[in-house]
This record gives C-alpha cells, sequence and structure tokens, in this order.
C-alpha cells in the first residue's frame, strides 16, 4: 500500500466524510488490499476481501462518491479487519 492509498484510507476513516473523496481512489486502495472485484449489471461492482463481500454503485456522472458510500466502504472494511 502507498502512501496515497494510505491517505484514501485516512479519508475513509475521516469524521466528517470528505466531499470529494472520488471513487477510482476507493477502488484502488481496495485492490491494493486484496480485494478482488466483480463486475455487476449497471454500475454495480461486488468487492470480496477476508471473507466479507460488499456491492458498491459506482457514481455517475460525477467521479466523488457521496458520505452514504463511504460510510459502506467503511463498514465493509471494518468488516474484513482493515483499520487505519
Amino acid at each position: 500500500m502507498n502512501a496515497k492509498h494510505r491517505r484514501t484510507l485516512e479519508a475513509i476513516y475521516a469524521r466528517p466524510v470528505p466531499p470529494d473523496l472520488r471513487w477510482a481512489e476507493i477502488e484502488s486502495l481496495l485492490i491494493a488490499l486484496g480485494a478482488e472485484r466483480y463486475e455487476g449489471r449497471g454500475s454495480r461492482v461486488r468487492f470480496s476481501l477476508a471473507g466479507s463481500e460488499a456491492v458498491f454503485h459506482r457514481p455517475h456522472p460525477r467521479p466523488e462518491t457521496d458520505k452514504g458510500a463511504v460510510a459502506a466502504v467503511r463498514r465493509f472494511l471494518e468488516s474484513a479487519g482493515v483499520k487505519p
């Protein structure tokens, strides 16, 4: 995990959630942590990490992820045992 991934992980766990967190950065972090990505229908993408699975929707048309989705990613990482 490089410095950019660490910053993204810290941003996911930050309170309040930053409004400019890009989905591409979150997806890159999950892959760097060893998550497996499975493409779904439309904008759905499923991740599997350390026995935990979650389905997310890629944001569109803007690349920024909304706060609810960031909270869902945080819960997914917590269930997989990932901490900042």
